[in-house]
């Protein structure tokens, strides 16, 4: 009965008489049964006038069901009702009506039914279908629902067809299978043609998606195509879609191979292909020729930051993150090599230069080095990574320690007269006067050199609330990891101890290991003071971790990566990835810190070292043969003894030149020469006087208790017209101020809207992160394209927005907006 019943039911909400001709003589039972509150029921039998004159003026507003068992009459002269019937509601009980009833549709939409049937056989897809109704639906947009339903998705063609691409390329076919047999496949087509231009003799979802790809390409290459605009700005939203990433770039695939995109690139100019990314090879063929413009040095350090910048825009940008970072760090090493003049005037103007800008040769060096290892393309790289390695050795290593070897020939005695000498570190950052005193917690990382201390001080101050300077010191000689750690240490007296290794007293307190460290602090500051290792720091609990800071002034804690890498030859090959993990196991550390109250906090080391990533020459070694009594000859750079012979190619210091108590002598291995020995490692060295070596990093950091860090300011700039009268809009953004470590980038989502919100061009994805200091290098300029919902906004105002993620969700703010007037004419469509 209630297949009947609610029907009807649904009827009597929009109509007061419902008429119900009872075809085949089927249900008298079920209308006698039939009980319908505030529905009275009445049996055609001849008695139509009777019928007429109580519904219409008996009882004009009460509500009735009529029946007939038998059919309409066939000629509408004999249907005495038939004007109350036209103006009224029928009940109809074939299959197609039932639906219809189901569904609380008119009669009008019994063909719609009709002609998709098997759709309504379903009672999943009728409910789900009933859901998305509404009044006044057309044929056109129940068909676009009955659509949706099929593939799972919002009655959008755009949406509908990214599920079904989805399906195609996860090699399944049930949502097709559904449109079709729901007789729905050629209202499919016509809606692709309608808004993509669409049309072909083997209409297929493969043979669309391989036309939208062909006929996208084309048109970003300036060539004729059979699809318009709106597929370009589908394919935009398809490629940038979060849930349809994979299938996108599984079909791109499919599709690059079967149009043969890899052919057609090799005659394209990799700098018309900047702003293109629908194929992964296209970023292969920009990689390639980037790649070999360096190496023939035929492509600017920033006109290569360009291009690198514009495919991080990209879509398959994270897939070559690491050789787009290392074609421009290589691009900015051979830049800045070429400007570097290398000349010393001193042994004070040295350590200057290298700290304020010849460090920067060896950091590019290592990011290169660790990107290009990290890409896995060692072919690819290969002749550029040759180049570089020359470069370094030659132009850069060696030209820079053969000149400032000259410098340490001279001196006298190991110090500097505007840099402090390792050994004064304690007085001079730790043992701060009573009036300024203060807890302090030193992070002393092995081997941590100058280039990595400034790249971790431009990682801190990026962080909110935190401020960062960083100061230089000059290590102690030899510079090998007992000696640094042992000047970092409160002293009066350093000395070398006794037997065949390097250990080193502090006032006569053996400085070796952790324990024995935490001996002299804890003596030197009455109790308040100890050292813990950095791996134990961070397995310590929120109560132990506060405990310690609470009980203690100064804490040394000691954090060993790179040494403990570059020191095996084994691993030494590995060293560059341990700077990476290093920067990031310091900033965990600061943090935790940080986090339990600590605000004051420096981090340093006890030397930095020499690394070239490719095998040495015979050239790169000395032909130094040690002479005397040695103590301690395990290093490739230098030798404790007494009675040491000198010889050329070392240099030859004594214990008190170097700032030691005793009789021991040192000779380090001249410029960046290496020692012959066998069994050691070659490429990681330390030990010895070259800048890489001795320059050590004092960053200091302290935590503040007010945010400090904002991101950049953007602008709309608007031009003389506020009209869009073409199918395209071309506006340029300006970020007010560069990037910088307390001024962030900023990514922002830009589009064109109606008033009530409904985007009518593509979207993009744009990144602010300039760091240029003039302010013309800072405008973005990007091209919105129009679609055919724009045409409906014609003479309306419409606005340019601009939009911010939510962090940590998938929701965007509203950031700016400016409003245009959309004024198109006809002739548009000729654009």
């Amino acid at each position: 009965m209630s297949n009947i019943q609610d029907p009807l039911a649904r009827l009597f909400a929009k109509h007061r008489i419902v008429f119900w001709f009872d075809s085949d003589k089927e249900l008298r039972k079920d209308f006698e049964q039939l009980e319908l509150a505030g529905v009275e029921k009445i049996e055609l039998l001849g008695n139509e006038f009777g019928v007429k004159h109580r519904i219409l003026r008996e009882c004009p507003f009460d509500k009735f069901l009529i029946y007939h068992e038998g059919p309409e009459p066939e000629n509408p002269l004999d249907n005495w009702l038939l004007d109350v019937q036209l103006a009224q509601g029928e009940f109809r009980t074939d299959q197609a009506s039932m639906h219809l009833g189901d569904l609380g549709l008119g009669p009008e939409f019994a063909d719609l039914v009709d002609q998709h049937l098997d759709f309504f056989k379903s009672s999943a897809r009728k409910e789900a279908l009933k859901t998305l109704l509404r009044d006044k639906d057309s044929h056109g947009a129940i068909r676009m629902k009955m659509l949706a339903v099929c593939a799972g998705a919002e009655p959008r063609i755009d949406v509908i067809l990214e599920n079904l691409l989805a399906e195609l390329a996860a090699e399944r076919g049930e949502k097709l299978k559904a449109l079709q047999r729901a007789n729905l496949e050629e209202f499919l087509w016509s809606q692709l043609e309608k808004q993509y231009g669409y049309s072909s003799e083997s209409k297929s979802v493969r043979d669309f998606v391989i036309e939208l790809f062909k006929s996208c390409y084309a048109m970003e290459m300036g060539q004729e195509s059979r699809l318009n605009t709106e597929a370009v700005i589908f394919l935009k939203r398809w490629k940038d879609s979060i849930t349809h990433r994979s299938s996108f770039e599984k079909l791109s695939n499919e599709c690059g191979d079967l149009l043969n995109i890899r052919q057609d690139l090799q005659g394209r100019d990799y700098k018309a292909l900047q702003e293109i990314d629908y194929f992964r090879l296209i970023d292969q063929k920009v990689i390639s020729d980037l790649v070999r413009a360096i190496t023939d040095r035929t492509i600017s350090a920033g006109e290569c930051a360009l291009v690198v910048r514009a495919r991080r825009q990209g879509h398959w940008y994270a897939d070559f993150n690491d050789l787009y970072e290392a074609v421009e760090f290589a691009s900015s090493f051979i830049y800045e090599l070429e400007h570097l003049k290398l000349q010393i005037e001193s042994f004070a103007a040295g350590i200057q230069k290298y700290c304020s800008s010849w460090f920067r040769i060896d950091q590019l060096y290592r990011k290169y080095m660790y990107h290009e290892k990290q890409s896995g393309q060692t072919s690819l790289l290969e002749k550029m990574t040759i180049r570089l390695e020359d470069l370094y050795t030659n132009a850069f290593l060696l030209k820079l320690g053969d000149g400032w070897q000259q410098h340490v020939d001279r001196c006298v005695s190991w110090h500097s007269p505007l840099v402090p000498v390792q050994n004064r570190f304690f007085d001079q950052y730790v043992a701060l006067p009573s009036s300024q005193k203060k807890k302090m917690f030193v992070i002393i990382s092995d081997a941590f050199r100058y280039e990595i201390g400034e790249e971790l001080l431009r990682r801190i101050q990026s962080e909110d609330r935190y401020d960062a300077q960083l100061e230089a010191m000059v290590g102690m000689l030899p510079s090998n990891t007992q000696v640094g750690m042992a000047a970092l240490l409160p002293h009066k007296c350093l000395s070398f101890g006794e037997g065949d290794s390097v250990t080193v007293l502090a006032d006569g307190i053996s400085t070796l290991g952790t324990a024995n460290r935490a001996k002299v602090l804890n003596n030197a500051l009455a109790g308040s003071g100890t050292a813990i290792k950095a791996d134990e720091f961070l397995d310590l609990n929120r109560d132990d971790c506060r405990e310690l800071i609470r009980s203690n002034d100064v804490v040394y804690l000691y954090h060993n990566r790179i040494d403990a890498t570059g020191d095996k030859k084994e691993s030494e090959g590995r060293v560059f990835e341990a700077v990476e993990d290093t920067l990031q196991d310091l900033v965990k550390i600061v943090k935790k810190l940080a986090g339990n109250n600590a605000t004051n906090m420096i981090v340093t080391s006890d030397h930095g070292f020499i690394y070239q990533n490719k095998p040495l020459d015979e050239s790169d070694f000395s032909a130094a043969e040690v002479r005397g009594d040695t103590l301690y000859h395990q290093d490739r750079r230098f030798v404790l003894g007494k009675g040491l012979k000198d010889h050329s190619s070392l240099r030859h210091f004594t214990a008190e030149q170097l700032g030691f108590s005793g009789e021991a002598e040192v000779q380090i291995s001249k410029s960046t020469y290496r020692m012959r020995l066998k069994g050691s490692g070659s490429r990681f060295v330390h030990g010895g006087a070259s800048l890489q070596e001795i320059v050590v990093p004092v960053v200091k950091i302290n935590k503040k208790r007010q945010s400090d860090v904002s991101s950049v300011a953007v602008d709309i700039i608007r031009s003389s017209s506020t009209v869009i009268s073409s199918g395209q809009l071309s506006v340029a953004f300006f970020q007010a101020d560069p990037v910088s470590a307390k001024k962030h980038a900023r990514t922002l989502r830009a589009g064109i809207y109606t008033k009530s919100g409904e985007l009518i061009s593509d979207s993009h994805e744009i990144s602010f992160d300039l760091t240029s200091e003039q302010s013309r290098e800072r405008e973005i300029k990007v091209r919105f394209l129009l679609n055919r919902k724009a045409e409906e906004a014609n003479g309306q105002t419409v606005l340019l927005r601009l939009e911010e993620k939510v962090a940590g969700t998938g929701h965007y703010t509203e950031y700016k907006t400016v409003s245009y007037t959309m004024q198109r004419s006809f002739t548009s469509d000729f654009d």
